[in-house]
């Protein structure tokens, strides 16, 4: 069990020792939870992503940067950026997900050769700012909470998948070779759009959210999970209704392709038992790497981030 010392009014490790933690299971699903999700991502790839990029005049430690920007359900337009390789050509394409922090650059220090980055901002945030959509995390997790077929997060994992054909329409010469990486909010809706998504064939996420939602609502936290649980206790009706289809533990079962994970044991906004309820669904062909604190800054933090890097750089390698 990891121990730092910190402000917080909760223990952020919520007592779980790492043996604890690889048991925790997802929980119960919707009855028609697979036909929710088969149906809504039918839709989404019926919709013509009309990728634009655009060079934007940059190079930077072995990458050239372009703006991008497709087409996503709803008519909403997702911009972002694109990374192409100064040398080689491309053979494969890395979807990159943000945190619920949003994004304002691509990430320069990924060392995978002869291969393209996309960095989709997903809706409501970063380059995708929407008049209908609030931009601050706080007010993003829970706009229309009450409706699943509206929920923002179903139109985020949207977004991934319109990333996912824009890519394919930008470098065809890559199907069957794209990979996804998403981090905190990013692992969450990862994990969601992976479960359905055959066109992706591995990916990482780290201290991913959205993960055994029943379990999250009672453990103390801080950033977008108070904000689920502050508005939970206002109408607990509507939001379990809703959150019983936006599980990430419940899609991982669904998983069939390898994913690496960094789980943490310390995570004061995302508690590490929902990250490991993620990894633990997921049936096989899975990797772990296990951090000792996540969405905390700690002596050794680089260090730790390094190596799961390299961890993650030599997963990829395997494809």
């Amino acid at each position: 069990m990891a121990t730092f010392k910190h402000s917080y009014s909760f223990d952020p490790t919520y007592s779980y020792t790492l043996e604890q933690l690889l048991s925790v299971d997802a929980p119960h699903e919707p009855k028609d939870f697979e036909e929710f999700w088969i149906k809504r991502y039918h839709r989404a790839i019926a919709t013509e992503p009309r990728p634009k990029m655009q060079s934007a005049g940059r190079e930077r430690h072995k990458w050239i940067e372009h703006q991008f920007s497709y087409q996503s359900t709803d008519s909403i337009q997702i911009g972002g950026w694109c990374l192409k390789p100064m040398k080689g050509t491309v053979e494969r394409v890395m979807v990159i997900l943000h945190g619920y922090g949003g994004r304002d650059v691509p990430d320069f220090h990924w060392e995978f050769k002869n291969t393209a980055l996309l960095f989709p901002c997903l809706r409501g945030m970063g380059r995708s700012l929407h008049p209908q959509i609030p931009a601050n995390s706080m007010a993003h997790v829970v706009h229309d909470i009450q409706d699943p077929n509206r929920y923002v997060h179903g139109g985020c994992v949207d977004d991934v998948w319109l990333a996912v054909s824009a890519a394919l329409c930008l470098f065809p010469q890559a199907e069957g070779r794209v990979g996804l990486i998403g981090s905190s909010f990013g692992g969450g809706i990862g994990a969601l759009a992976l479960a359905w998504d055959r066109r992706i064939d591995r990916a990482h996420f780290s201290v991913p959210s959205f993960g055994n939602h029943p379990l999250r609502l009672t453990l103390t936290t801080t950033g977008s999970g108070a904000a689920v649980q502050a508005f939970h206790k206002r109408n607990p009706q509507a939001v379990e209704g809703t959150l019983g289809y936006y599980d990430a533990a419940v899609a991982a079962r669904r998983i069939k392709v390898p994913v690496h994970f960094g789980c943490a044991l310390f995570d004061p906004a995302v508690a590490p038992p929902g990250q490991f309820a993620i990894h633990n669904a997921v049936p096989d062909n899975k990797e772990l790497f296990v951090l000792r604190a996540g969405h905390f800054d700690y002596l050794g933090n680089d260090e730790d981030e390094q190596a799961m890097l390299r961890d993650v750089h030599q997963f990829f390698l395997k494809s």
